[in-house]
């Protein structure tokens, strides 16, 4: 059973280019990841006291039935909101620190507006305008 393990994970690192992350975000802290709702295309979003964009400066990795998204709070009622797969190798991106996003598989790293850092990722990940109403953040998915 654990060689099997094994031989899976190699296999998965193997399909994303081969060979280890030039850069792990295995230092990187990971996002909290919490669930958004969906309905007509719109996703809704709560953002409660114990959330962690309650503060501007947080981020989450949002799940919804029509995608992962990065999440992060800009200002007071400002949030940012991206795709979570990185533009090198489609990794979903799960590492945030000083206001860093950072990929898993290759190091690539990107701002809270979705530029690319560093690479390898060619390029800025994909934008959603949202709107942020009553505790609520909403955008088209």
């Amino acid at each position: 059973m654990q060689a099997a393990s094994v031989a899976g994970v190699a296999n998965m690192l193997q399909g994303c280019g081969g060979g280890s992350p030039t850069s792990p975000s295995g230092n990187t802290p990971q996002l909290t990841t919490i669930n958004g709702s969906v309905a007509n295309g719109i996703v809704t979003l709560p953002i409660g006291a114990a959330s962690p964009l309650a503060s501007v400066g947080g981020a989450a990795l949002v799940q919804t039935s029509v995608g992962v998204f990065l999440v992060s709070r800009t200002g007071q009622n400002t949030f940012s909101v991206l795709t979570a797969t990185c533009t090198h190798q489609e990794c979903t991106i799960t590492g945030f620190q000083n206001s860093t996003y950072v990929c898993p598989c290759h190091g690539s790293q990107y701002n809270t507006s979705g530029v690319v850092l560093s690479g390898p990722a060619p390029r800025s990940l994909r934008q959603f305008p949202s709107q942020f109403d009553s505790d609520t953040l909403t955008w088209s998915a």
